[in-house]
């Protein structure tokens, strides 16, 4: 667990191959000579700031490819260049690793025309470097693939899991149901039994005080026994921790938000503050399963933006996503009851939903509450 916290240790044995390259350089005593190493030292930071330390390889290269003294330490120079390629494509920043590959073909064209003449064959010092680069950016690909996939996989797997627990709840609920239509026959049947109880002995009082005795007998053990069942009615309907669970508001929304794992931007205005109760939990669902929507149907690069906003006599919810540019994963289930869920939702509230593709493939959901359909 500590070295999965501490990344950095994973590449222990990648600094140890840096330092142990002899440095190539063709003067200069050793204190000179291991100056290179300095430039390499923003690798230790590659994992956090990608980016950064791309730029500042590439600076560290362009000093020991123009400096006579290190032009020869080439080794370290080029698996540095194409570490950080690595890095930027497994990232899934290609388009600055791009930029990065650009500028590293700038450099190897620049030491092979300035130092490379020397050499037996100046076209191989600057094509035999280009199969290393290559493999880089290669296996960036790779290792994201596999990561996405991951990620893919255990998306799936959540979803199953939360459509498990979704199906038990409703199996719950239609049991419950069920018991509570079975308790209300019963309970409809005592108070009937108590009614013509009632209205007999009314009738036979005068003529046989004994059948009123037996019939107040009766409405006694046919009222207790209303209340058990009651009892048992009150006890099936509010059985359960979720049944006491508060519902969510629009508090929750940043939470939601934080909690879908993609790059999605939150835009509240307005006050809230004489929001009714219903509203904001029917806004927080709509902005749910749009959320949820998006990670079953968008690719895994798509960004969305939500905007929530509040004015005098209406909530309207917007949730956008783009369409991305990763392959769309297949085989995610999908009840196919989320955009007729929101419809429900909103002509709860006497709204308007309108939901539609975006043209550059995303998708989105405008929803429209009347609050003042809720006083």
């Amino acid at each position: 667990m500590w070295v999965r916290r501490q990344r950095w240790t994973l590449d222990l044995p990648l600094y140890a191959v840096f330092v142990l390259l002899g440095p190539n350089i063709a003067a200069g005593d050793w204190s000179l000579r291991l100056v290179p190493l300095s430039f390499l030292l923003p690798l230790l930071v590659r994992r956090r700031w990608p980016r950064t330390t791309a730029v500042l390889i590439i600076a560290g290269v362009v000093a020991v490819y123009t400096n006579e003294v290190w032009a020869f330490d080439r080794g370290r120079s080029e698996l540095a260049m194409a570490v950080v390629l690595f890095t930027l494509v497994k990232k899934g920043d290609r388009r600055f690793a791009a930029v990065i590959a650009a500028a590293v073909l700038g450099l190897d064209w620049m030491w092979g025309a300035t130092w490379g003449v020397a050499t037996q064959n100046p076209t191989l010092t600057i094509v035999g470097v280009l199969p290393l680069h290559i493999a880089a950016w290669a296996l960036g690909e790779f290792f994201r693939a596999k990561e996405q996939l991951t990620d893919e996989e255990r998306l799936r797997a959540d979803l199953a899991v939360s459509e498990r627990q979704a199906q038990a709840r409703a199996a719950v609920a239609e049991e419950r149901t069920r018991i509570a239509r079975e308790l209300h026959d019963v309970l409809a049947h005592s108070m009937s039994v108590i009614v013509l109880n009632a209205e007999g002995a009314k009738l036979a009082r005068h003529q046989d005080p004994n059948a009123v005795d037996r019939t107040l007998d009766t409405i006694s053990r046919t009222g207790r026994g209303a209340l058990a069942e009651l009892r048992r009615l009150l006890e099936v309907m509010h059985a359960g921790e979720p049944a006491r669970t508060p519902q969510p508001t629009l508090d929750e929304l940043r939470t939601l938000v934080e909690q879908s794992g993609r790059d999605v931007e939150l835009e509240v205005t307005g006050d809230a503050t004489d929001l009714p109760t219903g509203a904001a939990l029917q806004a927080y669902r709509i902005v749910q399963e749009a959320l949820t929507n998006m990670l079953k149907h968008a690719p895994a690069d798509a960004s969305a933006r939500v905007r929530v906003e509040f004015t005098r006599t209406e909530v309207l919810v917007e949730v956008t996503n783009t369409g991305g540019h990763e392959p769309v994963a297949a085989g995610l289930p999908s009840s196919g009851r989320g955009l007729a869920g929101m419809a429900q939702r909103v002509e709860l509230y006497r709204g308007k939903l309108e939901t539609g593709p975006l043209p550059d493939g995303g998708f989105r959901v405008l929803a429209t509450l009347r609050t003042d359909a809720a006083r």
